[in-house]
């Protein structure tokens, strides 16, 4: 039976999508071994936020093993080789091509080690023009197109946060542990490839089909939905935003007639459908504006939830912070216990509770003396 906490998983990896898929590993108990540069993963040093570490770093190295290695060094080279012949999983996000001429390419390293599920994280995947490209998480969300549809209709806007990182590195968990399924039965491992843009092409996938078969590229419309109506934010008469939305026409009727308190709405050709509504916009935000632009968003709120309509918000960090629904635990860095977000699955069988983060090379002597030769 495939338990999560006796596999090995050895990462060689920096930055964000590897260490993002690796440490959803290690949450799951697996033994994760994460082999840095002399100079440790560059994304240590991004910023110096939590407690002089780095708040990128903190929140995705949770209960790994740390191993400073250098790949090119064949003793270096040979420890990798005796900790692989016994791993589980291995992932790797080095710049192009690197892996492979270090000696430690997907191919070779199956044939080598034949249970070994492999997984090659990459800017654009290794075919085609793009496959020598170093890709990084904004430079993919620009090729993508994801930052023409984000932002105000004045201009395009990145995501604000890495987006094309986050899922990919999800994208890669997901596949390993079907992977690892798989092999429950099979025996074998297999070689999974992921990579930025492809996982961000996947989420683009309305906007395209939308353009592919209808002819028509997505607007950009600010804090409101593209090709729901009502779907966004309304300003209040405090000056403070309420975003709502009208998921369905059961919903319209319900919003006509006790928030817009004019149910003959619904009969009007202009707000017969969601495409008609999203076709005359400006008209239905002119009704909804004329409401809510006289109550404060407190006020606001509270007919909303009075009528069942799904509402919102727009809060900024400082709201998130103090947000009543917020969820924190304590991890243990090089530096000190910082207060980190909760991973997001509860599961009934586990305390929530994270490992320690651990310094550069930490366990790099503990490491080399339990995979020495002989």
């Amino acid at each position: 039976m495939l338990k999560l906490d006796q596999l090995l998983v050895v990462s060689l990896e920096q930055a964000v999508a590897a260490p993002f898929c690796s440490n959803r590993l290690a949450h799951a108990g697996a033994r994760v071994i994460k082999i840095e540069r002399a100079e440790g993963d560059f994304a240590r040093g991004y910023d110096s936020v939590v407690q002089g570490e780095s708040a990128y770093f903190v929140w995705l190295n949770q209960g790994k093993e740390s191993l400073q290695l250098d790949i090119k060094q064949e003793a270096d080279a040979g420890l990798l080789h005796r900790i692989l012949a016994q791993a589980d999983v291995f992932i790797q996000n080095l710049a192009p091509a690197a892996a492979q001429r270090a000696g430690f390419g997907s191919e070779e390293l199956l044939g080598r080690y034949p249970r070994l599920i492999c997984c090659d994280i990459s800017g654009y995947g290794d075919q085609g023009e793009y496959s020598a490209m170093k890709a990084y998480d904004l430079l993919v969300q620009c090729e993508s197109g994801m930052a023409s549809i984000t932002g105000t209709p004045e201009a395009p806007g990145r995501i604000g946060v890495s987006a094309c990182d986050i899922n990919c590195g999800q994208q890669a968990y997901a596949a390993i542990l079907e992977a690892l399924i798989e092999r429950e039965q099979s025996n074998k491992g297999c070689i999974i490839k992921v990579s930025l843009f492809d996982g961000m092409a996947e989420w683009l996938a309305v906007p395209l089909l939308h353009y592919d078969y209808g002819g028509k590229i997505q607007p950009r419309v600010g804090i409101n939905h593209a090709t729901i109506s009502p779907y966004g934010a309304y300003r209040c008469r405090d000056g403070l935003d309420i975003v709502l939305a009208i998921q369905n026409e059961r919903e319209w009727v319900n919003f006509c007639e006790r928030v817009l308190g004019n149910v003959t709405l619904v009969d009007d050709t202009r707000l017969e459908s969601n495409q008609a509504r999203v076709e005359n916009r400006a008209f239905v935000d002119e009704l909804i504006s004329g409401v809510l632009s006289q109550l404060d968003q407190a006020e606001a709120a509270e007919l909303l939830r009075q009528a069942g309509i799904a509402y919102g918000r727009v809060n900024d960090m400082a709201g998130l912070s103090r947000h009543p629904q917020l969820r924190r635990v304590k991890v243990e860095t090089p530096a000190g216990d910082a207060q980190v977000v909760a991973v997001a699955a509860i599961r009934s069988d586990r305390a929530e509770t994270l490992r320690k983060v651990p310094a550069i090379g930490e366990h790099s002597t503990a490491i080399r003396n339990e995979f020495a030769k002989g």
